[in-house]
This record gives C-alpha cells, sequence and structure tokens, in this order.
C-alpha cells in the first residue's frame, strides 16, 4: 500500500489593497455586481466576473427560484453567458464575491462542487490555468493560480476518451 496527498497551493491577502490595481478593480466590480442577484430565499447573493483574453468582462449572479434544485449558481450562469457570446475566447481571470442578508461578508467565498466541476471543465477548453481571485465583501482575498486546484481529480474529457 501507497499513501498518497495533494496539496492545493493559494495565496492569501490581508485585503484587497494588497494586490495589483487590476485586481483591486475585479474585485470592486464583483463585488457591485452581487447586489443584482436574485436571492430572495436565502439572502445569500454571489457574484462571478470573469476577465477574457481579449480584455472583455462577463458577469453572472446566483438565481434562485421557489422550487430550490432549479437555481443557478452565478459561476454557471458567468460560464453560460461566455459559452454564448465569446466561445472561443480564453478565460484569464475569475473574481467570484458574495453579500449575506444574515451574516457578515468579510470572508472568501468558495465555489460548489457542481461549480468547480464547470469551472474545470472550461479551463480544460483551453488547455490553459484560469486565475481564481475569492472574496466577501471585505477583508481577506485568496488568489489560486487554477481553478483545478480547488477540485483535484476533476472528471475530465480525457476519462472518456478511451
Amino acid at each position: 500500500m501507497q499513501h498518497s496527498s495533494f496539496e492545493i497551493q493559494y495565496k492569501s491577502f490581508k485585503d484587497a489593497s494588497e494586490l495589483s490595481e487590476q485586481d483591486q478593480f475585479l474585485i470592486n466590480e464583483t463585488r457591485k455586481i452581487a447586489t443584482a442577484a436574485y436571492a430572495p430565499y436565502s439572502g445569500f447573493k454571489v457574484a462571478s466576473l470573469a476577465q477574457m483574453e481579449n480584455g472583455t468582462m462577463v458577469h453572472g449572479t446566483n438565481q434562485e427560484n421557489a422550487s430550490y434544485p432549479i437555481g443557478l449558481c452565478a459561476e454557471r450562469v458567468m460560464l453560460a453567458a461566455i459559452s454564448t457570446i465569446a466561445p472561443q475566447v480564453e478565460i484569464k481571470n475569475i473574481c467570484i464575491s458574495y453579500i449575506s442578508d444574515k451574516q457578515g461578508s468579510d470572508v472568501p467565498i468558495a465555489p460548489c462542487g457542481v461549480c468547480r466541476q464547470s469551472l474545470v471543465e472550461f479551463e480544460s477548453r483551453f488547455s490553459g490555468n484560469i486565475r481564481l481571485l475569492l472574496t466577501g465583501q471585505s477583508g481577506e482575498v485568496f488568489e489560486f493560480n487554477s481553478v483545478s486546484d480547488l477540485l483535484p481529480m476533476a472528471f475530465k474529457k480525457n476519462n472518456l476518451i478511451s
């Protein structure tokens, strides 16, 4: 028997002021976009903003529904928009933030499992890394060099090809 493990590396910043002006812009825009989320049931509004290779910005917000299972996460709304308007343009950076009506929004938020799989799928389309910034409305910011870091052993297209 052999023991194995995964190591996930990321950078943690005290707040957005420790990042570049471009990253601060992405974070501030994402924080603003979160206010547009449709979350009347949970009060948990999430926004995702992608900076494309060509400089275009595409965003998404979570969309709740009274029938909870059919709601959509911000990340998948954003990816669907990108697939529709710019399917051949690579994503360079993604920022995710949130606002909670029930608690503070000062710690980074991470995508759910379904969104992690969706992000990895999109990253694998271009065989490159998508850099990820995770944050709340204030406070600490996490930076990952690849969305794949959030989902070790992801199911990918090469699992389907024999």
